[in-house]
């Protein structure tokens, strides 16, 4: 019988065609006990030496982990990002890496555009005050007298620029990798952007060249009163530089879905300026079906193309 792991904190196993599909196979799934995101160590342990796929969720997938795991040929990513995996060793290891990229984009860009109102709106500070005995008459802004700079122009910031647009906001964007301006959107250098914008949201990929993105320099050189989202990847933000920010008044607001180290328990925690959410970005019950059903039919047919299975 070979076994298959599905490491992700939840998952619908029996809601999901592709993975009823492999248990008529003969395929034994594990999955995660801990109900968190794991460790190397607790992802080494459940991949044993035995599985043969997984689908993965955003545990830190290493050379150390593909080492070990021997008998391991596919690992199917239930959602986009691919910064947690490392594709250099999987390829070294003769392991196929597959993510589901399109499924979570609506949900995480309907997020995105819930955390950009609450903060103009002052939302999250006057639901605190009102439920301590106030009667706050906070007043906030509208989100089609903002400029929106939009850092990352893919499936969810394209989705976030419409979004906007719709509201009647003034959008403009920078991504190094699109040469053609979507209608309406004016390309911008990522310094104009941090110079010009009132809402600054990340939409981009994690990695060496991105890491901290936004730090201490980027937050002096953006205009007072910023707003910061982000729902991307955490390692894109200086979060302590952040908090700075924002306890000295350079930064209005920011909303963050997305942590260096999850859970978050940093200063921000402290910051009544901070919306903060648990990753909870895909985590729309549509978006969430689609996505696991990506990731079963993809690792279904991984299995396939190893020859580990049949098509039939």
């Amino acid at each position: 019988m070979s076994k298959l792991v599905i490491s992700t904190s939840s998952f619908n196993v029996d809601n999901n065609p592709p993975l009823q599909h492999l248990l008529e196979k003969g395929m034994k799934i594990t999955g995660n006990s801990y109900g968190r995101k794991l460790t190397e160590d607790e992802t080494i342990e459940l991949l044993g030496t035995d599985a043969v796929g997984m689908i993965a969720g955003i545990e830190p997938l290493t050379e150390r982990v593909f080492a070990s795991a021997k008998s391991l040929k596919i690992v199917s990513r239930c959602g986009s990002g691919l910064d947690s995996v490392d594709l250099a060793a999987a390829k070294r290891h003769g392991i196929a890496v597959i993510n589901t990229p399109e499924a979570p984009a609506q949900a995480v860009a309907e997020l995105t555009m819930s955390l950009m109102l609450a903060a103009l709106r002052r939302i999250c500070q006057v639901d605190r005050l009102l439920r301590m005995g106030e009667w706050p008459r906070t007043q906030g802004q509208l989100l089609a007298a903002q400029s929106v700079g939009i850092i990352g122009l893919g499936r969810v910031g394209g989705r976030v620029a419409r979004l906007c647009q719709a509201f009647d906001a003034k959008v403009v964007a920078h991504d190094s990798y699109v040469k053609q301006s979507p209608q309406g959107i004016e390309l911008v250098s990522l310094e104009k952007v941090l110079a010009e914008t009132d809402i600054v949201s990340l939409h981009l990929t994690y990695d060496a060249n991105t890491h901290h993105l936004l730090d201490r320099k980027a937050f002096a050189r953006m205009k007072p009163g910023v707003i910061v989202i982000n729902t991307a990847r955490g390692g894109l933000i200086d979060e302590t530089a952040l908090a700075e920010a924002l306890a000295s008044g350079q930064l209005g607001a920011a909303a963050l879905d997305v942590f260096e180290e999850e859970p978050y328990r940093g200063p921000l925690l402290k910051c009544d300026k901070a919306i903060l959410t648990s990753h909870i970005g895909s985590l729309a019950k549509e978006s969430r079906q689609r996505m696991e059903i990506e990731a079963a039919d993809n690792l279904r047919q991984g299995l396939i193309n190893a020859g580990l299975m049949k098509d039939r």
